[in-house]
């Protein structure tokens, strides 16, 4: 069995309104509450953050899988959108919905697009993220024409 250890670095210098700044292996950037919540919108956030880990899980979980079953892949990329739900002041991430764009070449048969279709969703399911994500927000793939 193998672990990975991954490490974050954070810094925050005072209050909630404040500017602080994370450093993780290659991520390095500040981070603040997001202006629809009030805060100075500078760097990144939390919603961010998490929404970025689940749609770059998702899109290499898919890749990967496209890969594996030697599909023709022409192009692909993905719009991810997370919905935050506040009410009565509590903040909760309620949905993750990915919506990738996945162009097979012109000589893909109508077989390796019926398993392209079933990759979708078997991607969101599979990703690492998603799996820890599950039975606290829900996410799903919707796939883009």
């Amino acid at each position: 069995m193998a672990t990975h250890h991954f490490q974050l670095k954070a810094a925050w210098p005072g209050g909630r309104n404040s500017v602080g700044s994370i450093e993780a292996g290659n991520l390095r950037t500040k981070v603040s509450i997001p202006p629809e919540m009030d805060g100075p919108g500078e760097g990144t956030n939390p919603d961010e953050m998490l929404l970025g880990a689940a749609a770059t899980c998702y899109i290499i979980t898919l890749a990967a899988m496209i890969e594996r079953a030697d599909l023709p892949l022409l192009e692909m990329d993905l719009e991810s959108e997370g919905v935050v739900d506040v009410t009565k002041g509590v903040i909760t991430y309620q949905k993750i919905i990915h919506r990738p764009r996945i162009l097979l070449q012109e000589t893909a048969s109508a077989a390796a697009h019926q398993k392209l279709e079933k990759l979708i969703e078997k991607a969101e399911q599979s990703c690492m993220i998603s799996r820890a994500l599950k039975g606290n927000v829900a996410v799903t793939a919707e796939r883009r024409a």
